[in-house]
């Protein structure tokens, strides 16, 4: 089974929001068949970091990516979410 991954911008809803807490959080919160490969940290202003989420999703299941997107989205510590890249590995 041929797997894909997924680099998705998220960006913390606060100044002050624990990023370690919001890794945690992520990780518990996708999908059964999405998990994480490993997280980056990129500086946006004024000490706001935003997180790149690196995730690996099956191929072959439809609507995957869509399902990852909505549950970030369903997290309160996360304003938005940007895909980045999508590509096979």
């Amino acid at each position: 089974m041929s797997k894909v991954i997924i680099s998705i911008k998220i960006f913390p809803s606060d100044i002050t929001t624990d990023l370690n807490q919001l890794k945690k959080k992520i990780e518990k919160e996708l999908p059964k068949h999405a998990s994480v490969y490993k997280f980056d940290e990129e500086p946006i202003a004024y000490g706001l970091k935003a997180l790149i989420a690196h995730i690996i999703i099956p191929e072959e299941k439809p609507g995957a990516l869509d399902e990852v997107e909505k549950q970030l989205q369903k997290i309160h510590e996360i304003s938005q979410t940007e895909t980045l890249m999508v590509r096979k590995v």
